[in-house]
């Protein structure tokens, strides 16, 4: 594990063996942030919100976890790829509020947040977008340039595009793979 150039790697609420997380991440609630075994996360990833990484997670270089009050976590294998977005916290454009960072809390109003969870074994494709209070299920995978909005997701399905459609289940040949993986590292 290298030196960080925007927090202390000791203020992180945990950090499992193995662990890499680049020189230029940055982590602006560092004891909220829980990072287990052999996790990676790319330079240039930029996270404010609380999270949770479990197992061999990667997040890949110029991510963005995004939403100061909402908790983002990923499930054990899961990746999220390059120039992913996730957002626990967004303006809803339809009405007018102030709830950007800026703003002092007693004029906050307005916004929507939502924590986002995500669970083993999914796969983000590279510059997805997902929305406040999305869960996703065990096996999922996204497309390139998806937007993940709040809404029922398949477990071990492929979805892809600005409507998030639905291309069906993904081709489980390697499916007794997985399970020997769960049962190597105790995943229920």
């Amino acid at each position: 594990m290298t030196d960080n150039i925007y927090f202390d790697m000791q203020d992180l609420m945990h950090v499992g063996e193995e662990v890499i997380i680049g020189k230029t991440v940055r982590i602006r609630q560092p004891h909220k942030a829980s990072i287990d075994d052999g996790s990676i996360i790319d330079d240039f990833t930029y996270i404010s919100s609380a999270l949770e990484v479990k197992k061999y997670v990667h997040i890949a270089s110029s991510c963005t976890i995004s939403g100061g009050e909402g908790k983002f976590s990923i499930g054990n294998f899961s990746t999220l790829a390059t120039h992913v977005s996730t957002h626990c916290g967004s303006s809803d454009y339809r009405q007018l509020t102030l709830d950007h960072p800026a703003i002092p809390s007693e004029d906050t109003f307005g916004g929507e947040k939502g924590d986002i969870t995500i669970g083993d074994f999914c796969v983000i494709g590279a510059h997805s977008c997902i929305l406040p209070g999305v869960e996703i299920p065990e096996g999922v995978a996204f497309g390139a340039y998806s937007l993940i909005k709040k809404r029922e997701y398949k477990p071990y399905h492929l979805y892809a595009g600005l409507k998030c459609i639905d291309m069906g289940k993904r081709d489980l040949a390697f499916f007794d793979k997985i399970k020997d993986i769960k049962r190597k590292y105790k995943i229920k």
